[in-house]
Order: structure tokens, then sequence, then C-alpha cells
């Protein structure tokens, strides 16, 4: 199809509605609004995951997203690296334990691969690769990162994923779990990613119809806006 029939004009790779929520809220502040439809809603199915590097398997769903509909596509991959292990899990974050979001058995399996790595030696960071690609071919790829330390039991109730055993630099110890959603969605690493993209999108759609009513294109303006999101599903 070549266009969403309810006027949409950006089409998320992903069968997620918190996602696609978290960027119509973005977009309406930035003056857009009815303006973004999931990959189900566009009648697009899953994508076979081949890449390996968040960054790749970003792309492979953006474009197909964006062949399929016509309009301008947005994917996201993310997930956990720990440095002692050569960036794993990676791109298998969220099937770490052989079943695809069952995070308690991820953090079980993960814990136990580093139960006898010491402190000074357990550096991770939470990483996230949003591409944007547009009808025309056009193709965009950003990055956040969200770097801390691998604790040796989960802690926190909040949040999703290894979120429990995470904790970022500077918040004393505290794992993700730990804080509040607010303000953990405010430091994430998709919220980085996020903000890097948002322009991008604007611009693509400014590009396409001129800038809508109220629209302010400033990416300073624009990023600031982005920095906070709910948390929607495990990393992967």
């Amino acid at each position: 199809m070549t266009a969403d029939p309810h006027g949409a004009r950006i089409v998320l790779a992903t069968h997620n509605q918190g996602k696609v929520r978290e960027l119509q809220s973005m977009l309406e502040t930035a003056g857009f609004s009815g303006t973004v439809v999931d990959a189900a809603a566009a009648g697009l199915g899953d994508v076979v995951e081949t890449g390996v590097t968040f960054r790749e398997n970003a792309l492979l769903k953006a474009r197909a997203a964006a062949a399929g509909s016509g309009l301008i596509a947005l994917a996201d991959d993310s997930g956990l690296a720990v440095d002692v292990m050569g960036g794993a899990p990676g791109i298998f974050s969220a099937r770490w334990s052989g079943t695809h979001g069952d995070d308690a058995s991820n953090l079980d399996l993960l814990l136990a691969q580093l139960s006898d790595i010491a402190p000074e030696h357990r550096r991770a960071k939470f990483v996230c690769a949003v591409a944007v690609v547009g009808p025309r071919g056009e193709e965009h790829v950003v990055h956040g990162e969200l770097p801390g330390t691998i604790l040796t039991a989960p802690a926190g109730s909040n949040g999703f994923g290894y979120d429990p055993v995470l904790a970022p630099e500077g918040e004393g110890g505290r794992s993700c779990a730990e804080l509040s959603p607010e303000h953990k969605n405010r430091i994430s690493h998709r919220a980085r990613a996020m903000a890097e993209a948002l322009p991008i999108l604007l611009d693509l759609l400014q590009r396409d119809c001129g800038a809508a009513p109220g629209a302010d294109s400033r990416s300073d303006v624009v990023a600031t806006e982005a920095t906070s999101f709910p948390a929607t599903e495990p990393e992967g």
C-alpha cells in the first residue's frame, strides 16, 4: 500500500502500541497529530532480524516497513551489552535464556554467568539503535546508550527487561528498576536515541508537505521535548 487510509505519514516497525503512543505524543508536542500507525495497522508482518548488530536489525525493520507502506518508517533495536562478555547478550538480549521475553530467566542466566566476576569488571550498558527510512530511500540511524554496572542481584520493582540489574552511572548504585519511571525514562538509552531521531522525522515530514502549523523544527527544542517516554517492552 502507498498510504494509510487514516492519513498517517509515519509507520513504526512494531506491533507494540506503547511505542506508537510515545512517538505520537512527541509529534503532537511538535505540532503534528494523527501521523503515526504501527506495523499491524499498516498491514505489515513481522521482519526476521538477521542482522548481527542493533543498527542492522533496526534498518532491516525500517526498510521493510517503508517499502511495504510507502510511509516514513521508524524502527528500533535495543539490548544490554556487558563488557566482560564481549558485548553479549547484545542483539540476543530478549531471548538470552532461549525464550523471547522471559525476563526472569534472562536475568538468572546473566547473573550466573557473571557470578565470579569482580565488581570492577562488571561494566555494561543499555544500547538502542533507531533507524528512520523515508519513502524515497532516505536512511538515518541514531544511537543512544546508558552506561553502568551489573549488580550481583536484582534490585527494584520498576521497569522491565534487565532494569533490575543495571545500575546507571551517577545514580548512587541504584538499579534502573529502583529509579522512578519518569527519571529513568529521561536518562534511558531509548530516550537519548529518540531525541536524535525526532528532528529527522520532522525534517522528512516538512520536506514532504511543509511545516505543520505550530511545528518548531529547531533540533534543540525537539530534543528537549523528546527525553521522557514510558517503558514499553523487554529489551531486544
